[in-house]
């Protein structure tokens, strides 16, 4: 039977380990206490440790040594800990066939077919079998070797990529098939990702399928959806930001999926421009193009599978300051704050409404809309730092602008004392803002009063 890599125990490092564990021991009985006592006590501590690795090695070398056949990677012949599957069917440790394409073979080494491309797929059929092998055996299935996502793209992955890229001029079904299969190289390889970087021309070929219909209702949802998922996976790799953004059919294109998609795709349009304006000059562009407004539809219509990425869409957004206006403009004001009112993810949307009351007429709807109460009776009920600082930023730039909601604060505070609370208990920003109210209304009855 093959020897594994699994360390073999040395009896005569054993024996040594034995004899120096008991003169620790001795020394620590037969010594007095005093500061040496304690490194005496760690050094028998980490013997004793090693002596227990090189039992447990001596237990699991035996174990590894039975593993079943199918188990063992065909090349290096031990127990698989990332098993991939490669086009001719066959499986493989995922690390030692990497090596194989690396060194520039070309055929599967078992069956000495010619590999048609090198994409590896996860067998997690027997990664699971294995692990249950394991779990029986009361010993842990050990973790895959590192390795490097970007290894090793070949002429053949890229003949595949051009050759999916080019049934988008197809037919539907080929479209289709094509755009599936891009959508999950892209989700799982990075280097698939990257390729699209390398020429202008890769996107606009895959977005053929949407550029070529005359009509929205020629276009499949599932066509759509798997090519708008393929943009997001794009976005991710952040060498692919400026070029995706910037390419005139994109944005439009996203902005038809967020309007007439399943839900589905226009939940993965948020979130392709949510990703894609990481990027300052993207979040000046994609605001230009009228974006915050189907992403605040979509926002309203409290679909709970697009909350997320439409909450982080429209933040991003917002931080380029020309956008806070176009947000305003478009009704965010208004859908924030009926989502917060019904407790709709509110740690995200009270941190884009606090960013919005940098905007005096946000702040002038916010007041007209029962932000203060609203506010306020948030600050009573939460116990997150975060959400009671962004209650009281909010609070103040309404307090800062609009006298006629000072009597309407005066009147919580008189009733619960909840400014004060903020101002002892709160984060260092909200206890500023806090205390700034209550000096506005205090300094406003002293007037009142002099007067």
């Amino acid at each position: 039977m093959a020897k594994t890599s699994v360390f073999e125990p040395d009896p005569k490092a054993t024996m040594e380990l034995k004899k120096e564990l008991q003169k620790l021991m001795k020394s620590i009985i037969e010594e007095p206490e005093d500061e040496n006592h304690f490194q005496l006590f760690d050094r028998a501590n980490q013997t004793l440790q090693a002596l227990k690795d090189l039992k447990f090695n001596k237990n699991r070398t035996s174990i590894w040594a039975s593993c079943p056949n199918e188990f063992r990677c065909p090349i290096s012949k031990e127990l698989m800990r990332d098993p991939v599957i490669v086009s001719t069917g066959q499986t493989y440790d995922r690390s030692f066939i990497q090596k194989w394409l690396k060194a520039g073979n070309r055929m599967c080494p078992k069956t000495q077919q010619v590999l048609s491309h090198t994409i590896l797929t996860p067998n997690n059929l027997v990664r699971d079998m294995i692990t249950q092998w394991c779990k029986t055996r009361g010993v842990q299935f050990p973790g895959p070797i590192q390795y490097s996502d970007q290894d090793g793209l070949t002429e053949a992955d890229r003949d595949l990529f051009l050759s999916l890229l080019k049934k988008m001029q197809s037919t539907q079904s080929e479209q289709k098939e094509a755009a599936r299969t891009l959508r999950s190289l892209t989700k799982r390889m990075p280097s698939f990702r990257a390729l699209f970087g390398e020429s202008l021309e890769s996107i606009p070929q895959l977005l053929t399928p949407l550029c070529q219909t005359k009509s929205r209702t020629e276009i499949h949802p599932d066509l759509q959806e798997d090519l708008i998922t393929t943009l997001l996976n794009l976005s991710i790799h952040d060498n692919n930001k400026k070029l995706v953004a910037e390419t005139p059919m994109v944005i439009p294109l996203l902005l038809d999926a967020l309007r007439f998609g399943t839900i589905e795709t226009r939940t993965n349009a948020a979130a392709t421009l949510f990703t894609l304006s990481a990027l300052d000059s993207n979040k000046s562009l994609i605001g230009k193009s009228g974006a915050l407004k189907p992403l605040i539809d979509l926002l309203e219509e409290g679909h709970p599978l697009a909350m997320k990425d439409v909450a982080s869409a429209i933040f991003n957004l917002c931080i380029e300051h020309e956008n806070k206006a176009r947000a305003v403009r478009d009704g965010a004001v208004r859908a924030l704050l009926n989502k917060i009112k019904n407790r709709v993810h509110v740690d995200e949307f009270l941190a884009t409404l606090a960013m919005l009351s940098s905007n005096q007429k946000a702040v002038e709807e916010m007041g007209n809309l029962g932000a203060v109460s609203c506010l306020l009776s948030l600050i009573k009920e939460t116990n997150c730092a975060r959400n009671k600082e962004n209650c009281i930023a909010v609070l103040y730039t309404i307090c800062y602008y609009d006298r006629t909601k000072w009597k309407e604060m005066r009147e919580e505070e008189s009733k619960y004392g909840t400014l004060s609370q903020v101002a002892q208990n709160g984060t260092s920003r909200a206890k500023r803002k806090a205390n700034g109210i209550l000096d506005r209304l205090n300094r406003a009855v002293n007037l009142t009063h002099t007067a």
